[in-house]
Order: C-alpha cells, then structure tokens, then sequence
C-alpha cells in the first residue's frame, strides 16, 4: 500500500473537514457566566400607553417613533429619533452595498423591517427623574449637515422635565471619523441634588444564524471586552437565554456582524456592568451603565459622555479606539498567525496599491519562506515518481495479495532510501498558514469591493465567471499528474476526485481566497516539474 499517498490524502481530507466545518458554523463562543446584579439594567419594555405586542410581532413595531431628525457627514448618513434621542438609521457613505450599485450606501443600523439594530442612551436615576429611551426631546432643526471647511457637527436634543431638571442630549459627528460622541448635558435649577448614572445600549431583533454554500461563516452577534477576561462573543442566542450582568473597569460592548460593527466605549477608569437581556417581541439588548454615580447639585451642571462607533472593521482605526477593538476583526484560533499575515499584506498593497497584486506577492513570499520545507516534500514525492515503474511491477508480481505487496514495497524504499513519509511533515506545517490566510482574506474590510483585474471587480465576492476555481482545479489535476500515483486504483480514483470536490467548494468562496489557491497551485507546479526533473535526470 502507498503509505504516503494515504497519507497525504488524509491531511488534505482534514484540510477540507476544517474548512468545511468553518464554513458551516463559526466557533463557539465563550460561555458568559452572570454574576448577579444590585442594581436594576435597564430595559426596553412597551412604551406606556402603547397597545402591548405580541412576542410574534415585528421587531419594528416595538419600537415607537418620534421626530425624525437627519444627519450627513462625509462618511455617514444619519437619521436620529426624539423618541429616546435613539441613533435609529445609519449608513455608511464610503462602503456601498455592492460594487455594482456604488451609489447606494450600505445601511448598517436600521429600524424598519424585520432587521432591527438600533443604538440607544439614557440617564438612570433612583428617584427617576431623568430621561431615559423612553422619553420624547425636542429637536432644534431637522437636518444637520457638516459643512465644507468644518471638522465637527453638533446636533442637540432638549428636555425639560420637574423640578428644574432640563438635559440636552448631545450628539458629535467629526470628519472623517466613524466615531460619535454622545452626552448628556444636565442642568438642575431645582433646590433638590440628584444623582446620575448613564447607559448605552444596542437593540437588536433575533434572527436564526445559519451556514451554507453560499453563505460566509462570518459572526453576527454581541461582544463585550473586559481586563479580566478580554474579548468575548455574546452570541444572540445567549442573548435571548441568559441575562449577562459582568462588572468592570472600562472595558467596552458591540454588536458586530461581517466587515461593520457598532461599539459603545465608555471611559478607560469608569466602573460599568456590562449587560444583555431579552427583551419583548424578539428584541435583544447587550449594553453597559455607570456603576459610580455623578452628583448634580442643587444650581449646578454635570455632564455624562460615551463614545460610538458605527463603522467598517477597518484596522487602523480599530487600533486608536480602545483595548481589544481589534479582536473584532475575528480569525479565530489562528490569530497569532493571521494577524502578521495582514500586516504584511497591508504592507504589500500600499507598494502595489491593488490588493490582488498584493495577494499573489504575499503567496510567492509565503512559497518563498517555506521552500525548504516544500522542496525536501517534493524531492520525497519525486522520488516516489521515479519507482512507479518498479512498484507497478511489484504489484503485477503479487496480484491481490497485500500483505506481500506491502512488504516489497517497504524492502523497495529501505533499499533506495525512500521515506514514504518524508513529504508529509512539511505539508503539515504549512496548513495552519494556508487556513490563517483563509481567515484574513474573507475578515477583512479592506479587500471588500477592491478590484484586482479584468473581470474581477470584487475580491470579497465570488468569481462572477467562475475562472478562478476552473483554474484553480486544473492547477490541482496538473500537481496529481506531477505527483507519484497510488498503486491501488481506487485510491488513484479518489485522488482524482479531490480536485474536483474543490473546485466544487470554490465555486463560492470570494475571489481574493481563490486567487491565492490558484497562485499557490502554480508555484507548487513550477517547484515540483524543476525537482521531479533533476531528480529523473540524474537519479539523485
């Protein structure tokens, strides 16, 4: 039997197990152990007086409507509710929703529809006094845009309430930047102080997260960042099951899904409880409050600010916004890896300005770095190339009978000084980098709607055409025909058909991944023919 190629068959089995069973399900998340809380997390129940809904409800019809305000900044499109001052609809000026509708932004936030995302803000007080989500402001215009010449925009939400308390809720848009600062201006003219705690929310609708052939294994869902226990997923389904009440120092919550997140990021010293909860009508919410209050004294004015962040999982940005912001951009296990990988391909496109170019250089440094490791694979493969005619005839001298076949193959290679094994190790080192890369072309933003050539407009998108993967095949067709062939013939049919179950695969995948594959295949090609045909000439 043909130790190596079984081998070999195996890892590349294993490769595609793994593959497939990323592009099935993404990882499982941290289980989220909730310690309980003394203080009450705020939540998203009915408004009063509003008729109450049924939990098979739209996930828009809980959510009541004021005053639409609109905002337009040089990277966003805004629409701010007064109910709540809630950041209801945003889209993102810079990223359209494809290639081919460049002038159609992709909305992000929305609160229409079945999809829900929304942000939301409020002041908690004991004595509840304050303004929460539920509180309808006035708006002083009903549209905001940030002029030419100008850095920042300021859009102001008024509230009046008892006993001299008023609150400007203050929303400020900077160029440039997918950053929004969000206060709360409060005022007490009254002669009784108060006490103030603040809270930031996302509110989002439940939906069933599936995987298929024609779906990215992207997730779609809550995370929190803490000093303790650092990045977390908080999956929509522990969401709907589980309350999530974890306190901490800083620390940060978002709702992510692929290439865009939204990311509330409170002070770097404050202390918070980050929470989640259910709430009615398929609404889920994952947040953080103040856990220190801010006294406002009888005559005087106190101010309580956070920061959003509504934007694409762009690294550079990440990396100035606060600890962690960059695991967002999630590859997984293989992080440690694929993290080098990207700033190396980041370094790359900024030479060549295209990322497709930027791809085919990194696979060739890739190749490059590992040549010693594949050329020690390819002399053993070569090798076993070279006793095909000699294992023929072993196989025709024993017939059906293995245990000898086997035997004499083993006395074959100990007598030439073949290790079947010896180009098997060399592929197993390299499969971490292979899935790392995965990993890094299909998570990251920056390849989203880039070009490379001709017909490929989208490296993010899959191969309109299909020329990649047909090449990608045929690359592989051309290595099993380079490579030694399996003596037994139904492993020789089953090494044939690995091609075409790849192909098979590829024919979804974006065209940036299958890009790489296909440049990888030809370089092993080219490596392999020079090895296989020193070793044939010259029988070393």
């Amino acid at each position: 039997m043909d130790n190596q190629r079984l081998v070999l068959f195996a890892i590349l089995s294993v490769l595609i197990l793994m593959l497939w069973s990323a592009w099935e399900s993404e990882q499982r998340p941290v289980s989220v152990q909730a310690p309980k809380s003394k203080q009450e997390v705020p939540a998203a129940p009915a408004a009063p007086g509003a008729p109450q809904q049924t939990a098979l409800a739209p996930a828009a019809a809980q959510l009541e409507n004021g005053v639409r305000i609109h905002v337009t900044t040089d990277l966003l499109q805004v629409e701010i509710d007064t109910q709540g001052g809630d950041l209801r609809v945003v889209e993102l000026r810079k990223h359209p929703v494809s290639a081919d509708q460049p002038d159609k932004p992709f909305r992000l936030f929305d609160d229409q529809g079945k999809k829900v995302l929304i942000a939301q803000s409020g002041l908690l007080a004991r004595d509840g006094a304050l303004p929460n989500h539920k509180t309808r402001y006035s708006a002083e215009a009903s549209r905001y845009e940030l002029a030419k010449g100008e850095d920042a925009l300021t859009v102001r939400l008024n509230w009046s309430g008892p006993e001299g308390l008023r609150v400007a809720k203050v929303y400020t848009f900077h160029r440039n930047d997918y950053s929004v600062d969000v206060s709360h201006e409060v005022t007490n003219a009254g002669r009784k102080p108060h006490e103030a705690y603040l809270y930031a929310q996302f509110l989002r609708s439940y939906e069933e997260t599936s995987h298929g052939l024609t779906t990215l294994p992207t997730y779609s869902g809550g995370a929190i960042y803490t000093q303790e226990k650092k990045y977390e997923k908080i999956d929509l389904e522990q969401m709907r099951d589980k309350t999530l009440a974890r306190d901490a120092e800083g620390g940060w919550v978002a709702m992510l899904q692929h290439y865009f997140l939204g990311a509330w990021l409170p002070g770097a010293k404050d202390r918070n409880q980050l929470y989640s909860n259910a709430q009615p009508g398929g609404l889920l919410a994952i947040g953080y409050k103040t856990l220190t209050p801010v006294p406002i004294v009888a005559g005087g004015k106190a101010t309580l600010g956070t920061q959003l962040y509504v934007g694409p999982k762009e690294h550079a940005r990440l990396e100035k916004l606060s600890e962690g912001m960059v695991l967002t951009v999630d590859y997984g296990w293989l992080t440690v890896i694929a993290a080098p990988l990207f700033w190396l391909l980041t370094w790359l496109h900024k030479l060549v300005n295209n990322w497709g170019w930027a791809i085919i250089l990194l696979t060739i440094l890739i190749k490059a770095v590992f040549y010693p490791l594949s050329r020690a694979s390819y002399r053993s493969m070569a090798h076993m190339r070279k006793m095909q005619p000699r294992m023929a005839a072993l196989k025709e001298r024993h017939g059906d009978d293995k245990q000898k076949l086997n035997v004499a193959m083993m006395e074959l290679y100990k007598t030439e000084k073949i290790n079947p094994l010896g180009g098997c190790l060399p592929i197993l080192i390299q499969i971490p980098v292979f899935i790392a890369l995965y990993w890094v072309l299909l998570e990251s933003v920056e390849l989203r709607q880039a070009p490379w050539a001709l017909w490929i407009k989208d490296l993010s998108v899959q191969d309109p055409y299909y020329v990649l993967p047909v090449l990608m095949g045929a690359s592989m067709l051309a290595q099993q025909w380079l490579n030694p062939q399996p003596v037994d013939p139904m492993q020789q049919k089953l090494m044939y058909a690995l091609p075409v179950v790849f192909t098979g695969m590829f024919l979804f995948f974006p065209s940036g991944l299958v890009l790489y594959w296909v440049v990888q295949n030809i370089l092993s090609i080219a490596q392999q023919w020079q090895i296989n045909r020193a070793i044939e000439g010259t029988g070393k």
